[in-house]
């Protein structure tokens, strides 16, 4: 008995030897980006919107019932190009009356004309009185008065006619319509919005911790998202006087001054401020810009997990400097070239292997 259970012992033991390990867990996938060289630290990046710099919208000045629409949305028009149309058979009514209260005017007058002069007559021969006179002078200035206000509004309703016509007052791309046939509009309502594509700047919010490096004329380099390659001279052209009350940002409008047919509106661009010399002297001990999500603590002291050669995460520390609204700045243990986790550090382990994915590049791509 003792000489089975014993070989049960032994078979059990052979067979959990025999057992193959557990299979190691993949790599995690990890965001990763490679640690740029000084230059992005030394120079602001703001990212905007291409928007023209004239930008206007259309509007009726009459009230009517839209019968015809000619243009659509990202159509090019020319000044005085008609966009729309009203039904002016009400406009054309009220010129005909115009036109009639005139001709009644006019007649009106000429018999006071012919009234006061023979009136003359008789107050030469004294066959009248000097009042009497005046009174028909009197009527023949009212006459003339009523025709001079007869016939503005005559005029005035000829306008009312052609203004049944919605034209173009600039050349441009139309942006925005609100309005279709049948459609009954008032007076100044908008119907179009037309955007002169010949000058284009780009629309930037500056933070108020960092006015200090925009400058009124100043230079700047603005980079299209679609084509980050090629870069467009820009100049700071207006800055706004105050904060927004919502997001306490500053409006700067940069305009583009050699922007070509790849430079549409509406496009995502990033504008490089050249910094001032006095706020370079404030950054000389700073090397490094690493999103702010990139930086950890760890034990009290601030880590970044650096991805070694071997796709493993290895924790470092590093000196951190000024927070920034576009990330931290690094002024030691980090190196340009140098690959880093950006999402998800609280979870890393030491030695612990990943995948790397690597972060999209920036529209400014640092340069050593």
């Amino acid at each position: 008995m003792k000489i089975k259970c014993l070989g049960l012992v032994i078979f059990a033991l052979l067979t959990a030897c025999d057992k193959s390990p557990p299979p190691l867990a993949p790599p995690r996938p990890a965001l990763v980006m490679e640690v740029g060289a000084t230059a992005t630290s030394n120079a602001m990046v703001l990212v905007g919107e291409v928007r023209p710099r004239y930008e206007s919208n259309q509007g009726f000045r009459i009230d009517g019932k839209i019968i015809a629409r000619n243009v659509e949305i990202g159509a090019h028009v020319k000044k005085g190009q008609v966009i729309a149309r009203l039904d002016a058979a009400d406009a054309r009514l009220s010129a005909v009356a115009a036109s009639a209260n005139v001709r009644a005017a006019e007649a009106t007058y000429a018999l006071a004309v012919i009234e006061v002069e023979r009136q003359r007559q008789l107050f030469a021969k004294h066959f009248i009185s000097a009042s009497a006179l005046d009174i028909r002078e009197a009527g023949l200035k009212t006459s003339g008065a009523q025709l001079a206000q007869v016939k503005a509004q005559e005029n005035v309703t000829g306008n009312q006619t052609q203004y049944a016509n919605l034209t173009a007052d600039r050349e441009g791309v139309v942006t925005m319509i609100r309005a279709e046939p049948g459609q009954v509009v008032k007076a100044g309502e908008t119907v179009a919005r037309i955007a002169d594509t010949k000058e284009a700047e780009v629309l930037v919010a500056v933070p108020e911790s960092r006015m200090a490096e925009v400058k009124l004329n100043a230079a700047v380099t603005v980079r299209m998202w679609a084509d980050r390659q090629k870069a467009y001279a820009g100049i700071v052209r207006e800055v706004a006087p105050a904060a927004d009350s919502a997001t306490r940002t500053f409006n700067v409008r940069v305009s583009i001054q050699d922007a070509d047919d790849a430079v549409r509106m509406g496009m995502t661009a990033g504008v490089k401020f050249n910094q001032s010399p006095a706020h370079q002297h404030e950054q000389a001990g700073v090397k490094l810009l690493i999103p702010s999500s990139a930086l950890t603590a760890l034990n009290g002291k601030k880590m970044v997990w650096v991805i070694d050669a071997n796709n493993k995460a290895q924790p470092r520390e590093v000196v951190a400097g000024q927070f920034r609204e576009d990330g931290v700045l690094i002024a030691s243990g980090l190196h340009a070239g140098e690959k880093i986790a950006i999402a998800g550090v609280h979870t890393l382990i030491k030695d612990q292997p990943v995948k790397p994915i690597v972060e999209a590049k920036p529209i400014f791509e640092a340069k050593p």
